[in-house]
């Protein structure tokens, strides 16, 4: 009979050998557990990863504290037209036709995508990323007649979608004396809109955005316009204010 020693050291040489003939690919395996533990202001932080993250901490909140315009009055989102709505959509035709070839017709977001409202006096860079935190890249679309109509009418049904350069009047539901630029909508033919590439996959139910003839990316996030619009209106020595004239007429 063998020493147990003997036994083991066999067992490991034969191991090792049967291994070693195998052609498998080892590859990490990752799992998830459920714990209990709250995560909560009683977790103490560990100090080598917390000196670890403390450099990149400062410069996030530095950035983040960046004052980068005011606003005299806070802006804040509605249904149909707010102050908050018509800011954003006012800033994303100006700074899109800034960029493009032709004058694009009108601006549209929805209200889901403007997650808070911009205090009154200083803004930071942290109050747009609270505002805007989404990737969301600007598109140019182009819409028919009967897309861009049901564009108003979805408007009209939901009251969810602030736009620019237009109004309408909302009766039994529907989108009626449409105007876009001042002009009556002529179903016959084509009109452009600004708005986010999420909203022009059909996100928020914006379907007739899918039926889109054209989509064409301008090369900028959402959130980088609305930054770069507030800087250039603090280097030209105006606030932060929204244009606050009528553009839909029958809400209840």
């Amino acid at each position: 009979m063998k020493h147990p020693i003997y036994r083991y050291i066999t067992a490991l040489l034969l191991a090792t050998s049967v291994v070693g003939c195998q052609q498998k690919v080892w590859q990490p395996q990752a799992s998830l557990q459920q714990t209990d533990v709250a995560v909560d202001s009683t977790l103490t932080a560990d100090p080598e990863t917390e000196a670890m993250i403390a450099p990149y901490r400062k410069q996030v909140t530095a950035k983040m504290s960046e004052v980068i315009g005011t606003a005299p009055v806070e802006l804040r989102k509605a249904e149909y037209e707010s102050t908050l709505g018509n800011f954003v959509v006012d800033l994303l035709l100006q700074e899109t036709n800034k960029l493009v070839d032709e004058p694009v017709d009108m601006a549209q977001t929805t209200n889901g995508g403007l997650r808070v409202p911009l205090p009154a006096g200083p803004i930071t860079v942290g109050h747009i990323f609270e505002l805007m935190p989404f990737e969301n890249e600007v598109v140019v679309l182009t819409l028919d007649g009967p897309a861009t109509q049901e564009l108003f009418d979805f408007a009209a049904k939901t009251g969810i979608s602030p736009i620019a350069n237009a109004t309408y009047t909302i009766q039994n539901g529907k989108a009626t004396n449409v105007k876009i630029g001042g002009k009556p909508l002529d179903t016959t033919r084509n009109y452009t809109i600004v708005t986010s590439d999420y909203l022009a996959g059909g996100g928020d139910n914006m379907e007739m955005f899918k039926k889109a003839i054209r989509s064409e990316k301008v090369g900028m996030m959402m959130r980088d316009m609305i930054l770069k619009h507030i800087k250039e209106l603090t280097a030209a020595g105006k606030p932060i204010v929204a244009d606050t004239a009528k553009r839909v007429t029958g809400a209840q």
